[in-house]
């Protein structure tokens, strides 16, 4: 148990003396939150690719109908929806700049500000504990730290 104790100490992730349970819980939800609004931003990125395959395999659509012989119906599917902005103005690109530059980068910046002035800038202390709490001590699997050789201080180092 000695080793396990030693393990816990060293984690990164300890509470900073004096941080009360709610404030920790309350920066937790903070950055869950944020984890939320990372996976809309993936899902955002899926819209961005999805919606550029569409518009190439449409653009190869109009290519076949034209060489099938239907440069009438071609012309029309190239001239309105080959390239078309998906809102006002905009593709999708520009849909994932306005998001990152407007919300998911202010977003990620006050999170860490909460975290720098509440934790230390530790990351995941509610999580960190609750592993603590959840885990069987001395079991394998359970360990309190990946194997040293997994550790990203000691890979940074060399």
């Amino acid at each position: 148990m000695q080793r396990e104790a030693a393990d816990w100490a060293e984690m990164d992730h300890m509470r900073p003396e004096g941080v009360s349970d709610a404030t920790v819980e309350a920066v937790g939800q903070l950055s869950e939150a944020l984890e939320w609004v990372e996976r809309a931003r993936g899902d955002l990125y899926s819209f961005h690719q999805l919606m550029g395959h569409a518009d190439n395999l449409l653009g190869q659509a109009v290519d076949r109908l034209r060489e099938a012989g239907h440069g009438e119906i071609a012309d029309r599917l190239d001239t309105d929806l080959v390239g078309r902005n998906v809102l006002d103005g905009r593709w999708t690109f520009q849909i994932v700049e306005e998001f990152d530059d407007s919300y998911w980068s202010p977003f990620r910046a006050h999170e860490r500000r909460v975290r720098d002035e509440l934790q230390g800038g530790l990351r995941h202390v509610f999580e960190a504990e609750m592993k603590e709490r959840r885990r069987s001590h001395g079991r394998p699997g359970h360990e309190a730290l990946p194997p040293r050789r997994h550790r990203t201080e000691d890979t940074l180092q060399t």
